[in-house]
This record gives C-alpha cells, sequence and structure tokens, in this order.
C-alpha cells in the first residue's frame, strides 16, 4: 500500500494534463521503479533535508528571519504563533476589524479575548484605536497585511514596545511585502503566512510561523508536532519553564512542502512584476474631493496584490463601480456582495454573540478574565465600516501590460468624472 507511480498520475491529473500527455508520463515513469517516497516531513530517509525543510530554509533566506516553520495552514500559523507566545486565559488580543475570521477565532480558540479594532485608510489597524481599547488585560496585538498593503507597523511596535505587548503578524494577504525595509512578518515578535490557493504563493493549503526567537520557535515547533518537544534533547527533562505542554498536530507534508518550495523560489520575481502592474493603473488615476487611493503606510512595500480606491458615499462606490463595469472594467464593493463576507467583523456572530463550543462560555466567562468584556455589537467600529462601505475593490495581474494599464486608469477616470462631475 506505498505510494508508487498511481498515485503520482493522480496528481498529474490536477494539473489537468491531456490523457496523451498523461500517457506519455505513465510510461516515463514505467521504465523506472525507485523505492516508494516517505510524504511524511519526519522520521524518514530525507528528515533534514525533505522538501519541507527545504522551504523552510529557503523561506528563511527569502525573508530574512532566523526561523521558519512550515505547518498545514494560514489559520495553524496563527494558533502556532499564539501559542509560542502563551497567549491564554485572561488575556486580551487585538485584532482589527477587516481581516478574514481566523485572525479573531483563532483567539477565542486560545482561551482569550478578541478586542476588535478600527481600521484606517490603510484598510489595517489604526494605531490610535489600538491605544484607545488598551487594558490592563491586553497582552497582543495581531498585526493583519490586509490585500497586500503593509499596515502602520512602526506605530504599532512603538505602542507594544510601550505597554510591553507581543506583536503577531498576520501575513496571509500580503507574503513578499515590506515595511521600512523590512519583510512584513519579521518586523513583530512572531510572522503568520498563508499559502492557500488563493493567497500570493500557495500550495492548496499549507503555511509558514516565523520568528527571530529561539525559544519562541521551539515552542511553535513543539504545538505544531503534538508537543513532540523538538529541542536539542527532545527526550530530556524540561530545561526551562514553558518547554514542555500538550499540543496539537499542523504539520505539512512533504507534498505541500514540494509546492510551497517552488513558490517560495517564485515569490520575489512575482511581487516584483504585480507591483510593476499596479504602477502602471495607479500612476494614472487622478484623485479629488471624494474620491482617493487607498493609503500606502510604506509605498515599495506594497504586494500590490489589490487596488482600492475609495468613493464619496457606499452609493457613490456603488456608481462608480457600475460606470467601471460598462467601460469593462470589473470591481467590487462591500454592498455588492451575494453572500456574507468573512472579512468584516460585523458578519462574526461567532464573537458579537459571544457563542463557544461548550455550554459554560469559556473564554467570555472565563474566571481567570478579571476584565470588563468588550461591546460586541455590529456598530462597534464605525470607520470601518464606513472605509468599507466606500471602498472600490480591483485585483491586480501581473500580466497587465502599458496599453491595459492605460485603458484600466481610464476607465476608472471616466467612472468616476462620470459620477461626480
Amino acid at each position: 500500500m506505498k505510494a508508487g507511480r498511481e498515485e503520482l498520475m493522480e496528481i498529474v491529473d490536477v494539473w489537468g494534463y491531456s490523457e496523451e500527455a498523461q500517457a506519455k508520463i505513465r510510461a516515463i515513469l514505467e521504465s523506472e521503479d525507485p523505492p516508494p517516497p516517505h510524504l511524511f516531513r519526519y522520521y524518514g530517509p530525507l528528515e533534514g533535508k525533505g522538501k519541507v525543510w527545504q522551504a523552510e530554509r529557503l523561506f528563511e533566506e527569502t525573508i530574512g528571519t532566523t526561523h521558519a516553520l512550515a505547518v498545514n495552514s494560514g489559520t495553524s500559523a496563527l494558533m502556532s504563533a499564539v501559542a509560542a507566545a502563551g497567549i491564554g486565559p485572561g488575556d486580551e488580543v487585538i485584532v482589527p476589524g477587516y481581516t478574514f475570521f481566523a485572525s479573531a477565532s483563532i483567539v477565542v480558540a486560545s482561551r482569550a479575548i478578541p478586542v476588535i479594532t478600527e481600521v484606517n485608510d490603510s484598510l489595517n489597524l489604526d494605531p490610535e484605536d489600538v491605544r484607545r481599547r488598551l487594558t490592563p488585560q491586553t497582552r497582543a496585538i495581531i498585526a493583519v497585511h490586509m490585500k497586500g498593503m503593509p499596515a502602520d507597523m512602526a506605530e504599532i511596535m512603538a505602542i507594544a514596545a510601550e505597554h510591553d505587548l507581543i506583536v503577531i503578524e498576520d501575513v496571509a494577504q500580503a507574503c513578499g511585502g515590506s515595511y521600512g525595509g523590512k519583510m512584513l512578518g519579521t518586523i513583530g515578535d512572531l510572522g503568520a503566512f498563508s499559502f492557500d490557493f488563493y493567497k500570493v504563493a500557495q500550495s492548496g493549503e499549507g503555511g509558514f510561523v516565523a520568528t527571530d526567537d529561539v525559544f519562541l520557535n521551539m515552542r511553535a515547533q513543539s504545538w505544531h508536532d503534538t508537543a513532540a518537544c523538538w529541542r536539542p534533547d527532545r527526550y530530556a527533562a524540561e530545561r526551562s519553564e514553558g518547554e514542555l505542554f500538550c499540543g496539537e498536530n499542523y504539520r505539512m507534508s512533504e507534498m505541500q512542502g514540494a509546492v510551497a518550495l517552488v513558490q517560495v523560489r517564485k515569490l520575489s520575481g512575482y511581487v516584483s512584476r504585480l507591483q510593476a502592474a499596479k504602477r502602471k493603473v495607479r500612476d494614472r488615476i487622478e484623485e479629488r474631493d471624494g474620491f482617493a487611493l487607498r493609503r500606502r503606510p510604506d509605498p515599495a512595500g506594497d504586494a500590490s496584490t489589490a487596488l482600492v480606491m475609495f468613493g464619496p458615499s457606499p452609493e457613490g462606490a456603488m456608481a462608480i463601480m457600475a460606470a467601471m463595469g460598462e467601460r469593462g472594467v470589473g470591481a467590487g464593493g462591500r454592498f455588492d456582495q451575494t453572500v456574507r463576507d468573512w472579512h468584516v467583523y460585523n458578519f462574526w456572530e461567532h464573537i458579537l454573540e459571544q457563542k463557544t463550543v461548550t455550554e459554560e462560555g469559556c473564554p467570555f466567562t472565563c474566571p481567570y478574565y478579571q476584565g470588563t468584556l468588550p461591546e460586541y455589537s455590529p456598530e462597534m467600529c464605525p470607520n470601518t465600516l464606513d472605509l468599507l462601505g466606500r471602498s472600490i475593490h480591483l485585483g491586480v495581474s501581473e500580466d497587465w501590460t502599458d496599453e491595459d494599464g492605460e485603458r484600466i486608469a481610464d476607465a476608472i477616470n471616466g467612472a468616476v468624472a462620470e459620477v461626480m462631475g
């Protein structure tokens, strides 16, 4: 029952090669009979040099961090980072009101309290609102870099230093971006990356935890492998408090690792092409009163996966999008969704209504929590709802030519002029 050429052919079929091409591949494979692959990253003949290990080492080199740990999803990366940091009962964690739900749900799963916070015109955490929402229970900040754009990391790190807070960067949507000359995910204490199919780099599912801290890396390793104790001597007694604990299983397989390895090799080139493509449009867009481009905390660090603009009102944004569509350029916004958007906090009734996996209601009823629960409601972050309601989102393609850039910018400028006069 060991994996062999039949399993490999099923993987080839995922790529959609024709029957003729697959027959040729099968003939080549049948000409050799190598030993079956060891698809588990640990305990095999390639431990310490397999595909997952190679992807980790290349990711470290690519983003400039001391440690990178491959896991099976971006959510697993966040959960491992939170566990490594020791966040749990009694703690509050700042999270933005605009991010994928996982950024907040892992806080609850860790038995801590998520404090939903406003975003600013970068559509990332608003440092001023972070300050307003700090309490004696605040333990950490999760800074999310949404749609390729770096958050205001200088201000966030200053707040963290002032109040002795952990900073976890959620880089799921901005892998390859930077801030102040440092790659995103290497500025805070820990960085969590997603390699989901819809992200900048992808291995179907997968992710990485990045850190320069040896102790945090060891704890993340332990958590991601049922606390199998990834220490210099894994069977030795505990050397310091916090080494030994019970964890979960978030390991990445060798198949995911093989795809992730190639994706990391391609990352810098891909982001560079996205940045060049976005400039072809952005530099031609005419801002005016009531219509503005999304603010860039670090223009050079924008991973450039999306072009975001703000109209004068939700109705104005919808009208501009409609006029763009008539000119052959499609875009999306918050109020043209046909399904609930799990990226916007007012759909997170799991948190707003304090729903939990067990009846006792932990963490919202946890006796270790000595604070006052946030006043959760769909209206708790009005600035976030206003900005998102006026936002216009256009995905960027690395294949945009100069002619495409001119055509798209002309469509945007024409639509704005038509709607706003």
